[in-house]
């Protein structure tokens, strides 16, 4: 059984960093397409990074985000990670983890998400 967790969410203050996590059991990351997602009160879920499968792990970011945000992925440990800098009230969101298979049709699985709040 699939199961995801996101960790690393809390209270941060404009400007600072913060690094999230994402850890499966019962699957492998590198067989899967990993990305993240936020959703901020009263908002849709928006796009926030994307690593691909393979030892390739090409990753893409909207282009509001690109050169803020980092997605990287430890395949020994099975983690996916979102390094996320220069953080601004508008960042506040729950953070949600997604992997999709490439290959298994519904293969499609999401965490329950880590809250960030960014406030001074």
């Amino acid at each position: 059984q699939v199961h995801l967790v996101e960790s690393g969410g809390g209270l941060v203050q404009p400007g600072e960093s913060l690094t999230l996590s994402c850890r499966g059991s019962g699957v492998t990351f590198i067989a899967y397409r990993t990305r993240w997602y936020r959703q901020a009160p009263g908002k849709e879920r928006e796009f926030v990074a994307a690593i691909g499968h393979g030892s390739d792990g090409l990753t893409n970011y909207p282009q509001s985000l690109r050169g803020r945000f980092v997605i990287s992925r430890d395949n020994a440990e099975n983690t996916v990670y979102l390094k996320m800098n220069s953080l601004t009230p508008d960042d506040t969101a729950v953070y949600y983890c997604n992997i999709v298979s490439p290959d298994t049709p519904g293969a499609d699985f999401w965490g329950k998400g880590t809250l960030v709040t960014v406030s001074s």
